[in-house]
């Protein structure tokens, strides 16, 4: 897909309980291949970079959940994050997917409407209705 941005920046936002999770969070996505990691700490977050074709945000918190790490779980940032999680699986879905164009050229819609349209002396009207006054 001409135009697509696969290289993503995301935050990973971690609960107040434990405290000082990200610190080994961030060493813990350190050691996974194509991730840059950031941590804010005075947010209790992890800036990640990662490319789609690599990493999705999905994988990634699963990888910490899986770890033991426990994500802020904020009405706001779950929908955050379910928003990006089907962004990301639409666009990965969406690479697989044929480009379809809807139309052969830019003037094929026009050239077919004009072939289904009547041309001349095709008034089914009788001529004396024509003239009607």
């Amino acid at each position: 897909m001409a135009g697509t941005d696969l290289k993503k920046k995301r935050e990973i936002q971690f609960s107040k309980f434990p405290p000082g999770q990200v610190p080994e969070a961030a060493d813990d996505l350190q050691r996974l291949d194509a991730v840059d990691i950031q941590p804010k700490y005075e947010k209790r977050s992890l800036g990640v970079s990662y490319d789609l074709q690599d990493h999705t945000l999905r994988e990634l918190d699963e990888h910490l959940v899986d770890k033991g790490y426990h994500l802020d779980n904020t009405l706001m940032t779950k929908l955050t994050r379910a928003l990006i999680y089907y962004v990301e699986d639409t666009q990965l879905h969406n690479l697989g997917a044929p480009e379809r164009r809807l139309k052969r050229s830019a003037q094929e819609a026009y050239v077919q409407a004009w072939e289904q349209h009547p041309h001349g002396d095709h008034d089914d009207t009788p001529p004396e209705w024509r003239e009607y006054k």
